[in-house]
């Protein structure tokens, strides 16, 4: 996937959609947030990402530093910010080197690293934008499924650095979660599976018997993984310990 033209693509459906929103709608997924908070957080976060790489920064930038980071006045101005960010991030990987390390919360990562970020932070706030708007929303499914797959490999590395944490681990030591995209032509990239152990969590992409097991398209089973949706709002099938499922979502991140 070339994860730099899909960021400015979405991008580009994002600012569709709030182009002509009513941006004082609150987004129920996003608790306190208005459209226009939405926006704005996307925005100034492409931009945050750019900064870090174009000042190859391995220490935390406080975003609230960044420059450009408040939209102009005026509804086109601000559209024309909100996707001018992706692209100063995209160019400014491009000037750094793609492979030189930056700073980022799971620790120095490759510049490019950020771009596939920045590609699902607004795949997600989509569907925020689009919940909130009640307008519809769909997704690539290998889009989806990626998207999936970004977000659990975060899971893993947070849980490993955390390592052993009694109660508020995700899963138990034995415990497994697997989810299963029924969009044709996926293969294994719509497989996963995800095991509890003794330090940590493991992914792997299989198909296998697990304690829980969601089942239906990539699309649904994201907004189900990220919260934004419940599995039976999603039309998700759901299989064996449905408490082992609530309790991976009470304890990953949102």
């Amino acid at each position: 996937m070339d994860f730099a033209t899909a960021l400015i693509a979405e991008n580009a459906a994002f600012a569709d959609l709030l182009r002509t929103a009513d941006r004082s709608l609150p987004v129920p997924t996003c608790p306190e947030w208005t459209v226009q908070q939405l926006m704005r957080h996307v925005g100034r976060g492409d931009r945050w990402c750019a900064q870090i790489v174009a000042d190859q920064s391995m220490d935390y930038i406080d975003p609230r530093t960044v420059a450009g980071g408040k939209p102009p006045e005026g509804r086109d101005n601000e559209i024309e910010w909100l996707q001018a960010g992706a692209q100063q991030l995209i160019d400014a990987v491009a000037q750094t080197g793609p492979d030189t390390p930056v700073w980022t919360f799971l620790g120095p990562r490759p510049a490019q690293w950020w771009i596939r970020r920045r590609l699902h932070e607004v795949v997600v706030h989509r569907a925020d934008a689009a919940i909130a708007l009640g307008a519809d929303y769909e997704v690539d499914p290998a889009m989806a499924a990626d998207a999936i797959t970004e977000w659990l490999e975060r899971v893993v590395i947070q849980a490993d650095e955390e390592g052993p944490a009694g109660g508020d681990r995700p899963l138990g030591d034995g415990q497994s979660v697997h989810l299963h995209a029924t969009d044709p032509g996926l293969g294994t990239a719509g497989e996963w599976t995800i095991l509890g152990r003794p330090d940590g969590i493991a992914l792997a992409h299989e198909h296998g018997k697990a304690t829980v097991a969601l089942r239906g398209p990539a699309r649904s089973l994201l907004l189900a993984v990220v919260r934004r949706r419940s599995a039976a709002e999603e039309g998700l099938e759901v299989f064996g310990d449905a408490g082992v499922w609530d309790t991976w979502l009470a304890r990953t991140p949102f």
